[in-house]
């Protein structure tokens, strides 16, 4: 159901962004290639569209420039033993390890499970890497590798797992090394796929070159923020974890030249997003890494994104206020809607929708 919005976007509630959904239409597998895709105009009164997402070429101009996401996601939780003052396995501890403490190789934060027995001078035995509990920082653990110069991708690569979301209810296997990666997926540093990329294939791939689709990408390392619930009343009173992301000097030349011939640039997926809109400055946008905490949320005057291709959402979550940041909330709730009374298939696993921008952009 829908409800009436509030009167300005600093009085939302998170309340406000809640839907029904079926336990049904949310799959733990991948269809790759036969996903559906709801066409949502992003302005006016034109109805949604159903179509399959093998047609999405057919929406786009040439000219059109689509902007993906690179990130890889680590094999980042992995399974250890706290080690007692005389170096002798005890418990069983488990780690999802998030990023680098300030760029440092030997210093990551990560989550522990249990973690209320993890204090700082705990050692924890990693696939016979040593670590050293140095700090806490609400649920995020700061570990250092006792040996100097480990290489902690390289050890999660080997001995742990891909970090499902929970809601699949289940562990990764040997199908999620590819269906949980997407054909774009080059930079390692993620604890969740970029899942509006999972869509595309070779074939779709090609299908764009051909009708004149221009493509680039910025890296956003997804971290658990992006999936963190909404846990204040007032949707205005959430603050983000900030994530890791860079854009290379390719992609704001191609995103300058789209501007130029007046074409139009299409996120594929939130974090594409959050990248481009947190990394925009008054002269355009910077080259190089960085770090943003943008909430985007209704209100948000996007600078550089025209349109979006991305999953369907969790209730109350931010991700359906960036969504509803586009189209307003209550057009995303009634498509939202909409797309159960139509068994589209939800959240990562699921299908798709194009938050089609208008035929040119305002400039």
């Amino acid at each position: 159901m829908t409800r009436e919005p509030s009167s300005a976007e600093d009085a939302l509630r998170t309340s406000d962004f809640d839907y029904e959904l079926p336990d049904e239409l949310v799959p733990d597998r991948p269809r790759r290639g036969e996903s559906r895709l709801m066409v949502l105009p992003a302005r006016g009164e034109a109805p949604t569209r159903h179509l399959e997402f093998r047609q999405l070429p057919e929406l786009l101009r040439g000219g059109d420039l689509l902007v993906f996401n690179d990130t890889r996601v680590l094999r980042a939780r992995i399974v250890g033993r706290r080690l007692d003052v005389e170096g002798r396995t005890g418990g069983r501890v488990e780690a999802l390890f998030v990023e680098p403490h300030d760029g440092r190789a030997g210093t990551w934060w990560a989550m522990l499970r249990p973690g209320k027995r993890q204090r700082p001078g705990q050692r924890l035995d990693f696939a016979g890497q040593i670590v050293t509990v140095v700090d806490r920082d609400g649920d995020l653990f700061q570990l250092r590798f006792e040996e100097e110069g480990t290489d902690v991708v390289g050890m999660l690569e080997s001995h742990g797992e891909l970090p499902l979301p929970p809601y699949l209810a289940r562990r990764a296997d040997l199908s999620d090394d590819t269906d949980y990666q997407t054909v774009w997926a080059t930079e390692p540093g993620a604890v969740a796929a970029p899942t509006a990329g999972l869509h595309f294939d070779g074939a779709i791939l090609e299908d764009l070159s051909q009708h004149g689709i221009e493509t680039t990408t910025v890296t956003l390392h997804v971290g658990p923020g992006t999936f963190r619930p909404v846990q204040v009343d007032r949707v205005a009173g959430h603050r983000m974890d900030g994530e890791r992301y860079e854009i290379g000097p390719e992609a704001r030349l191609a995103i300058e030249a789209t501007r130029a011939r007046g074409g139009r640039v299409i996120a594929v997926g939130t974090t594409v997003v959050r990248t481009l809109e947190g990394a925009w400055r008054d002269g355009g946008l910077p080259v190089g890494p960085g770090r943003t905490e943008l909430f985007i949320r209704p209100g948000h005057t996007f600078r550089v994104v025209d349109g979006l291709i991305t999953n369907f959402h969790l209730p109350r979550s931010t991700l359906i206020m960036l969504v509803a940041a586009l189209v307003g909330r209550r057009r995303i709730l009634e498509a939202y809607d909409e797309a159960v009374r139509n068994r589209y298939r939800f959240y990562s696993y699921g299908d798709a929708m194009f938050i089609e921008p208008p035929a040119t952009t305002d400039g």
